[in-house]
């Protein structure tokens, strides 16, 4: 691989992300404009935006590299990931986007009327965001060491400083430009090499070597425990995209519920596109880089195959392409993760007299820091793994406070905040022990790596059970708000407003639209 041509490609897509967050300054004026782009964004370009946002580098490099490892079993990546968007347009998007709320936090006070739910979703969404930018900054390392021959670390932090720059400098309005641009850009460097690697593996006689036949990689479900595995895999991926914060707080830039459904089902039809490409890439890195089973490197199949297969500068014009690809994914994904805990952040642990969006630039710099000191003290399990973890953990949290707390009005605040914690806990046990490499002996081997088909249920029934035993407690003004999650805005009745920093209860104030606080016009605090 020619190194001059991977760090053009890096720095090419570093500058026009650069250049667009720039733009973004420009047009960022308001506290409403750094959170959620003034609830603005029309459902096309939110679609291309959180597609690009949500294609992280499990979905570039992971998906592509647990394929080649596993074979079939791991084609449940690409499913659940996409499939999850279906759970969420059809349980919670316009809900979600009725609600007013801005995060997973607001929602959990607006529903609940407890500044402890508040507190406590609060650091369940930090620590999702923490998981989910670790493997974000993993695999921008991998992919300059891949490139251009650098140490580990230098991507990381690259990824890091041009994250820090477009977040701090226009917020969400920012970043909604940037990532949509990103997906059709991730798409585009996809497709193209495997145009050319499909053509040449055509023209050679379409050749597959025996190890593409083995019976385990084959065919689904052959190992030990591996029936519990795929399983608890679909549990995490299914039921742990609505619980993603840097997802949920897509559907607030919203105009209206509807915009939220259409935004949805565009969403869908994008992923579903993008993912049949790693798939071939998978099967292709089956044929021609088996090396990379065998020395555990399955993460570069991507960037590695087109050297594997082809010579010269076409090879390393195609694996630049690659790579500019694969950076958009970290860069992306990592902009609407920093945003959304960020928010949650400034909010319920920088918060001072008034919101400002410094405190919401502090908190960036404290999240994306936070997340490169825990990279350097990671075992660096597979990409797609690790993402995996942080949808286990959104599973087995968010997951049911979400589902309950839209279709049943029977949650109560000690309900609740029980179940995040105990879901949150025995899922993190599990995040904690794959991390730092910890291999248990016999069934509680599986039960630890993929724990969500068993903390989901936990946290679910742990969240009905003591809402039961607390059912004098529940929230005065519920079945206002339920009202409020489940009626169409086109029907303009009086949703009343919800302000946190006033009580813990949404008030009715006639003539007035739901709205948060921040979703006013008054300039931005610096």
């Amino acid at each position: 691989m020619n190194a001059g041509v991977g760090l053009v490609a890096v720095l090419t897509v570093s500058v026009f992300t650069l250049a667009i967050g720039v733009y973004g300054v420009r047009v960022s004026r308001t506290t409403s404009d750094f959170y959620v782009a003034s609830r603005s964004v029309g459902p096309v370009v939110n679609a291309s935006a959180i597609s690009g946002e949500y294609l992280s580098a499990a979905s570039f490099l992971g998906a592509a590299g647990l394929i080649l490892a596993q074979g079939a079993d791991a084609l449940w990546y690409s499913v659940g990931w996409t499939a999850g968007y279906l759970v969420l347009l059809v349980l919670v998007a316009a809900p979600l986007r009725r609600s007013g709320a801005y995060t997973l936090s607001d929602f959990a006070e607006l529903r609940l009327e407890s500044q402890a739910a508040r507190k406590v979703s609060s650091v369940v969404v930090a620590l999702i965001g923490v998981l989910y930018l670790l493997p974000q900054f993993q695999g921008a390392g991998l992919t300059l060491r891949t490139l251009v021959g650098a140490p580990t670390w230098t991507g990381s932090v690259l990824v890091a400083a041009v994250v820090l720059v477009i977040v701090l400098s226009g917020g969400m309005r920012s970043i909604t430009l940037t990532q949509a641009f990103q997906y059709w850009l991730k798409l585009t460097a996809l497709i193209i090499p495997l145009a050319v690697l499909l053509a040449h593996w055509r023209r050679t006689g379409g050749a597959t070597p025996p190890q593409l036949h083995m019976t385990d990689w084959v065919e689904p479900m052959q190992g030990r425990y591996a029936t519990y595995l795929v399983y608890s895999l679909m549990v995490a991926t299914f039921l742990g995209t609505m619980g993603l914060p840097h997802v949920v707080a897509r559907f607030y830039t919203n105009i209206d519920g509807r915009a939220a459904r259409r935004t949805t089902l565009g969403v869908l039809g994008l992923l579903s596109v993008f993912y049949l490409l790693p798939t071939m890439y998978g099967v292709l890195g089956r044929i021609y880089s088996f090396r990379l089973v065998e020395s555990g490197r399955t993460d570069a199949v991507v960037l590695e195959l087109p050297t594997d297969v082809l010579h010269g500068f076409g090879a390393d014009l195609l694996t630049g392409l690659l790579g500019a690809g694969a950076f958009a994914a970290f860069l992306s994904t990592s902009s609407g993760l920093a945003v959304s805990v960020a928010g949650v952040l400034s909010q319920d642990v920088l918060r001072g007299r008034s919101e400002s969006v410094r405190d919401f630039r502090l908190a960036t710099a404290l999240v994306v820091s936070l997340t490169l000191a825990l990279l350097m003290a990671s075992s660096g399990v597979p990409v797609a793994r690790a993402v995996e973890l942080a949808f286990a953990v959104a599973a087995s949290t968010f997951c049911p406070l979400l589902l309950l707390g839209i279709w049943w009005r029977g949650l109560t605040a000690p309900g609740a905040i029980t179940g995040l914690v105990v879901g949150g806990v025995t899922c993190t046990i599990a995040v904690v022990a794959a991390l730092a490499g910890y291999h248990a002996p016999g069934v509680a081997g599986p039960l630890l790596a993929q724990p969500a088909a068993w903390t989901t249920p936990l946290a679910l029934a742990v969240m009905i059970v003591v809402s039961l035993a607390t059912a004098d407690r529940r929230p005065p003004g519920v079945m206002r708000t339920m009202v409020r999650l489940h009626t169409p805005e086109h029907l303009d009745l009086d949703r009343g407003s919800f302000d946190p920093d006033r009580s813990s209860r949404p008030t009715v104030q006639p003539g007035r639209p739901t709205a948060h606080r921040r979703d006013d016009r008054r300039p931005a605090t610096m």
